[in-house]
């Protein structure tokens, strides 16, 4: 006869977290195969989760919804201004043990766009693409709180690291020095902005050295469980002196484990978004079309396959975007990833 064993997992390394690919989950060691199943979904590993992890991440977000100051404008030639941006993360993680974990987020960024520019001769009009490698960050795990139980589990994971200025930075140069020149024409404070496309939302990197922390909070009672997640990107001023807005994001939502197999699992969660990103600052003000505050509200679908693979999807969808100035806001955003423990 077959025994089925369950097996005891550390928190906090397969649900979505602070970066594409590093994942947070709960654990907990029990009695039945279900709940081994869903065991799978955190971790698969009976040695207290130290290893080797890798995630695949990509996202994906259209902006094609032309914004003035939180109201969308009605159809006129900015219809043909849009933003699509897709990012692809590669996140090498190694945990020293379920508490201490290390990561690296590789991402590469593609943008297709095309834009209107006001410049001391008018206005001239841009389309294409840019492409390469965004901004590295390196980023520390810690779980101060981890309590695992058959039937239900508590875990906190919090996160700190640094995000590095690797990215091309050409288009803050570019913005930095558009904005000296229009200031110098039409006076500071001037809206500038003739499209919702602005030359920093090119850019591949900030050129400067930003501060990223992170609070995950994971519980669970049987099938169900309740994820919250708190991120805080602290900006410093970069290329040419622009310094990016500094962000919140925070997320929240229930979820279930829909099918419980001893290798294969289904979860599906459905999350609540905000993020609030405060105005861009260039020669001592604020950039007029910077700034937004805005909610999301989608669902996160979870596979695991075996012992070793996770498969993620979701989207967000906006429920209120409140911006500042003239902006392309997102459409919708979408996420999926692969992560694998070796």
């Amino acid at each position: 006869m077959k025994t089925s064993r369950c097996r005891r997992l550390p928190v906090g390394l397969v649900q979505r977290g602070i970066l594409p690919g590093i994942l947070f989950g709960s654990t907990f060691g029990g009695e039945t195969c279900d709940l081994c199943a869903i065991n799978n979904a955190a971790s698969t590993r009976p040695d207290g989760g130290r290893g080797f992890v890798l995630s695949l991440a990509q996202q994906f977000v259209p902006a094609g919804t032309v914004q003035l100051e939180g109201r969308q404008l009605p159809a006129s030639i900015l219809d043909t201004v849009f933003l699509d941006s897709f990012q692809t993360h590669v996140v090498p993680t190694y945990n020293v043990s379920d508490r201490l974990g290390f990561s690296l987020n590789l991402p590469y960024v593609h943008r297709s766009f095309n834009r209107l520019q006001l410049t001391p001769t008018g206005v001239s009009s841009e389309r294409g693409t840019e492409q390469g490698l965004g901004d590295v960050s390196a980023i520390v795990r810690f779980a101060p709180v981890q309590v695992q139980k058959m039937k239900w589990s508590f875990g906190i994971n919090t996160y700190a690291g640094a995000k590095l200025p690797t990215g091309d930075a050409t288009r803050v140069r570019e913005e930095a020095e558009s904005t000296r020149e229009l200031d110098a024409l039409y006076g500071v404070g001037h809206q500038h902005a003739v499209s919702g496309v602005h030359l920093r939302d090119l850019a591949l990197g900030t050129g400067s050295w930003d501060g990223v922390f992170g609070l995950a909070v994971n519980s669970r009672w049987s099938r169900w469980f309740l994820n919250s997640q708190a991120q805080y990107y602290l900006r410093t001023r970069g290329e040419s002196g622009y310094r990016y807005g500094s962000q919140w994001m925070l997320s929240t939502g229930p979820g279930a484990y829909l099918i419980t197999r001893e290798s294969f699992t289904v979860s599906v969660q459905a999350l609540v978004s905000y993020d609030e990103v405060a105005p861009d600052r260039v020669f001592s003000h604020d950039v007029s079309s910077t700034g937004m505050r805005a909610w999301y509200l989608g669902p996160d679908i979870r596979v695991t396959v075996g012992e070793h693979a996770s498969i993620s999807a979701g989207v967000d969808l906006p429920i209120s975007v409140d911006n500042r100035g003239l902006q392309n806001v997102p459409d919708f955003r979408f996420h999926g990833g692969l992560s694998w423990r070796f």
